[in-house]
């Protein structure tokens, strides 16, 4: 090579380098709620809770006023999140007879380790990642110490908060939610159990039961285990699966509630210190609000809201304080920051004192109601002075699953070749450079089961959505499904419609007009959903379900303990 040449080649790597060390990697920030309404801040309606913090970021960003969950439940909902995949593709969807959350840290369902997390990808692309908060996305496999669905599996470098979710059984003061309707059978067994045991004891002392002792023993034997389990499962529930974690290490087991948001906060702000000269990718994954809405004294008795608006109004204030670091390291301005729900708010409550109900605005029903609106449409909000306009709205159907392409994206990653990624790019939408509907249509599961589907008709700019089934309300028109459990996806409990009903989502977001099943816009609508749904069906493979039998219950084995089991207590907090 030349001199001249060897100058050329030189000069060209020089200005390569410095042009892309004009445009460093951004840090990302994601703020994800739990069971937040989107009727439940300001910036989308609410007008009695105070979110200033959350308003704040509207103002200063985009607000997507059509952003759609994967699921109306967390689980399902936070895989599709983190892999950009509805959550059929990766068996985390409930079923008939099982459950539509994980509900034990013990259980051998969860995120399986070969789906692919955009914090894994951008790990690879020199990101420090971590999460603060909530998991929820299971723990063990086989052992209680082979963490293989823990987040530090899953591509995060560090965790500190609950392996699992908060309940009202973390709580001591306030009822049980956990398998209420269950508990009660199971005592009523349990005392049918010991009189026929006495029967049995008795009519054999008396020479009026021919029935051998060792059958009469394996009566009890089988029945001893059997109610032993159970009980040990309740009894112990708060310390088994009231957990905070810092890693691999239990360091509250059962956590304290009381200090939970100032340790949350403060880890969040030391990690964004720490890693001030980025990149970092940080998710902030609130506890808040999900029952029992536990709030520190600070903002017990501040809203107009009970606890339920408490707790909102301290969620907003740990916004602020993290909001309030990235701008005191000057982050602002190299930092995307994102804030959003899991899915809808909760309209039904576990007891009488505690229906503490949220809102999800105009739209129809809540969590854990399949396709309805009000259970899948969530606040969304981005902001990155700079380079996303500010205080803009767009209001096209764009979804959680999104995030995973947009941040891979924008950290220099590859998607994934080898499997279906459902989530598309966000920045040309948010930036207006391009008009183009960002989703075609959009699939609402409930369980495995098809509940309803939208389709975005470009040429109207209208949004369709079909309902296959929705959820049966009891009593009817009261607008929730019998109270101490979620709504059901199958059986009884669910209505099938047969025509599907039709819904014009641009001029009925309420979803209170269906469409007449005999008009020729209702038959080509459908048509062109139904071939949709083909289409989508070829792209499903059976795989593994985490969340149903076995994967999905209390297993001996597999309980992570600090502390002597099956007591298991410990506080190592600092």
């Amino acid at each position: 090579m030349t001199p001249i040449s060897l100058y050329s080649v030189l000069v060209l790597q020089f200005l390569t380098l410095a042009i892309s060390g004009m445009k460093p990697k951004p840090n990302i920030v994601l703020f994800l709620a739990d069971d937040l309404g989107i009727g439940d801040i300001g910036c989308f309606g609410n007008t009695t809770i105070r979110t200033p913090n959350i308003d704040r970021l509207a103002l200063e960003g985009v607000k997507l006023t059509q952003h759609i969950s994967a699921a109306s439940v967390c689980t399902p909902s936070r895989a599709a999140f983190l892999t950009g995949r509805y959550p059929i593709r990766s068996g985390m969807t409930g079923h008939g007879g099982g459950h539509s959350v994980l509900i034990w840290t013990s259980a051998s369902g969860g995120l399986p380790a070969n789906e692919t997390t955009f914090p894994k990808i951008l790990k690879e692309q020199g990101y420090a990642t971590g999460i603060i908060g909530k998991w929820h996305l299971g723990l063990n496999c086989d052992s209680r110490t082979d963490f293989c669905h823990h987040p530090l599996n899953h591509g995060f470098d560090y965790f500190y908060g609950s392996p699992f979710t908060l309940v009202n059984d973390c709580q001591e003061s306030i009822p049980s939610e956990i398998h209420v309707a269950f508990k009660k059978q199971l005592w009523f067994y349990a005392q049918l159990f010991a009189l026929t045991l006495a029967t049995m004891v008795a009519g054999k002392l008396m020479n009026l039961l021919s029935v051998p002792w060792k059958v009469i023993f394996f009566f009890f034997a089988f029945g001893l285990s059997f109610f032993s389990y159970w009980y040990m499962a309740y009894h112990f529930y708060r310390n088994w699966n009231c957990i905070l974690m810092r890693n691999f290490e239990i360091i509250g087991q059962p956590m304290n509630l009381e200090t939970m948001a100032a340790h949350v906060t403060e880890e969040a702000k030391a990690f964004i210190e720490r890693n001030r000269d980025g990149p970092f990718l940080l998710l902030v994954s609130f506890l808040h609000i999900h029952a029992p809405f536990f709030t520190t004294e600070k903002f017990r008795g501040t809203s107009r809201h009970k606890l339920y608006g408490d707790n909102i109004e301290e969620m907003d204030w740990m916004v602020g304080e993290i909001l309030d670091v990235i701008d005191q390291e000057g982050l602002a301005n190299n930092t995307l920051t994102y804030f959003t729900s899991d899915n809808g708010a909760f309209l039904q409550g576990m007891e009488p004192d505690y229906d503490l109900r949220g809102s999800n605005g105009i739209y129809r029903g809540g969590k854990g109601m399949g396709g309805l609106e009000g259970g899948i449409r969530v606040p969304g909000i981005f902001r990155w002075p700079g380079v996303l306009p500010s205080n803009t709205t767009v209001d096209q159907p764009t979804s959680l699953m999104d995030i995973f392409t947009t941040v891979i994206t924008l950290g220099g990653g590859r998607l994934p070749k080898d499997r279906v990624i459902d989530g598309k790019d966000l920045m040309p939408l948010m930036q207006g450079l391009t008009s183009k509907q960002h989703h075609d249509f959009m699939f609402h599961y409930c369980w495995e089961y098809l509940h309803a589907v939208r389709w975005h008709e470009v040429n109207s700019n209208t949004v369709w959505k079909v309902h296959f089934f929705s959820p049966k309300f009891s009593p009817e028109g009261s607008g929730t499904c019998p109270k101490e459990k979620l709504c059901s996806c199958s059986g009884e409990t669910v209505i099938h419609h047969v025509p599907p009903l039709l819904f014009n989502l641009s001029n009925d977001p309420s979803e209170e007009y269906p469409l007449s099943h005999e008009s020729t816009l209702y038959s080509s609508v459908l048509q062109t959903i139904q071939q949709a749904v083909t289409n989508h069906n070829l792209t499903i493979n059976s795989v593994p379900r985490q969340l149903y039998g076995s994967k999905n219950r209390w297993t001996p084995g597999m309980q992570v303990c600090c502390g002597t089991f099956p007591f298991c207590s410990c506080d190592k907090e600092d």
